[in-house]
């Protein structure tokens, strides 16, 4: 008897939900951006003031940066057609690993074409099936992937909270545990309490690794991130970071023990079976990396930026939830009003993300706000008076 066989593609010809919201004039994503991310962008000719960016050093049209990435071009060319394993390892390569091991004040580094591979092939090569990887529930979905390709027993903690994480750890003696945080999470703002975190894994003969992308450039007394910023440098295992933040370019690393790093460098799946970061790209990171300790002032003007849009949000009566950190979020109940939103500040020339589930628990949504060294005042006086404007216009403040 033939079984009829259903289609895969049913699935798709059932999500309407995006559609639904293009009809409606709702739809925030996928938005085409005209020029470098600077602090005043261009979205279909209209000039906007960008607070939805990760460039928070401003390095990514720094000329400095884009000269390096042009003469990286013009000795390698374009790309390096094959894998660091085989033939696409070039000099500047091992040359940046030296810089961001430096620089991060580790043994040794390697380097990944994006951060999300870092996570993928770092978790998957140094935990299997008979170890257990402890995450905090509010971690990046590259974590959480990194986990299923790994085949590890994952076990989660409450977000940030340490007596859950105690008894997480309690409940998993005696298998190898990785423990795997955010240094910043990236929606709400908040640091990871890397103190009571390490402190915890230690105890129980945990290693620990943190994520920080969004750390790097941002916190510690000279922009070496949440480890730094916690004086913490020496007892955290690993730590992950991405160029596509305050870095300026796209892809990611992994800096730690030499041992480590040589283990997986010959482990990593998403290292050995993808291509190796194109010469511009890493070029762009070493340039970026000089700025950062050849112009500490930058770090300070993006604490300054901060701080003024933390005031004024709160002083208006908006809800910026847990953060610390240059990344700002507006907290909201529901989707459709973060979708109005975001829209109306659109129109008031101000480019914003909206955040919903999956992405932030059932029942919430956000306006995540971000902000940048080479914001003036003037840009971020502008800012301020639209949400001022379209606040009141939504019943959010009065």
């Amino acid at each position: 008897m033939d079984i009829k066989r259903q289609d895969l593609f049913e699935k798709c010809r059932k999500f309407t939900r995006a559609r639904e919201l293009m009809h409606a004039g709702l739809y925030p994503y996928f938005r085409t951006i005209e020029s470098a991310q600077d602090p005043i962008v261009y979205l279909d000719g209209k000039k906007m003031i960008m607070v939805g960016s990760n460039n928070y050093l401003g390095l990514t049209n720094h000329p400095k940066v884009k000269e390096a990435a042009i003469e990286a071009i013009r000795k390698y060319g374009s790309g390096c057609a094959g894998s660091r394993f085989l033939n696409g390892t070039l000099d500047i390569h091992v040359a940046l690993e030296d810089k961001l091991a430096r620089f991060m004040r580790k043994e040794a580094a390697l380097v990944f074409s994006t951060g999300f591979q870092v996570n993928l092939g770092v978790i998957s090569a140094l935990c299997s099936k008979d170890d257990i990887v402890v995450i905090d529930k509010m971690d990046h979905a590259s974590i959480i992937d990194g986990c299923r390709l790994s085949y590890s027993e994952v076990k989660k903690f409450r977000h940030n909270e340490m007596d859950d994480l105690e008894r997480v750890l309690n409940a998993s003696q005696g298998s190898a545990a990785l423990v795997v945080v955010d240094g910043v999470f990236s929606m709400e703002g908040d640091i990871a309490r890397l103190p009571n975190i390490v402190s915890a894994a230690h105890r129980h003969g945990a290693r620990v690794m943190v994520d920080d992308a969004h750390g790097i450039g941002v916190l510690g007394r000279t922009g070496r991130g949440t480890a730094e910023h916690f004086g913490l440098e020496n007892e955290v295992d690993l730590i992950m970071g991405t160029y596509s933040k305050s870095l300026a370019s796209i892809g990611g690393f992994i800096a730690g023990p030499d041992e480590v790093i040589h283990y997986i460098k010959h482990f990593a799946r998403s290292l050995i079976f993808s291509a190796s970061p194109p010469p511009a790209s890493v070029a762009a990171v070493s340039a970026a990396l000089d700025i950062i300790e050849t112009e500490p002032g930058r770090l300070e003007q993006l604490w300054k930026n901060t701080y003024k849009m933390m005031d004024g949000l709160k002083g208006m009566g908006y809800e910026t939830g847990p953060t610390e950190t240059p990344i700002i979020p507006i907290m909201l109940d529901d989707s459709e009003t973060a979708f109005k939103m975001i829209l109306m500040l659109q129109e008031e020339g101000v480019f914003a993300n909206v955040a919903v589930p999956p992405a932030v628990p059932n029942g919430k949504a956000l306006i995540r706000t971000s902000y940048m060294a080479t914001h003036t005042e003037e840009h971020l006086d502008i800012v301020l008076e639209a949400f001022r404007k379209v606040g009141k216009a939504l019943g959010l403040i009065q």
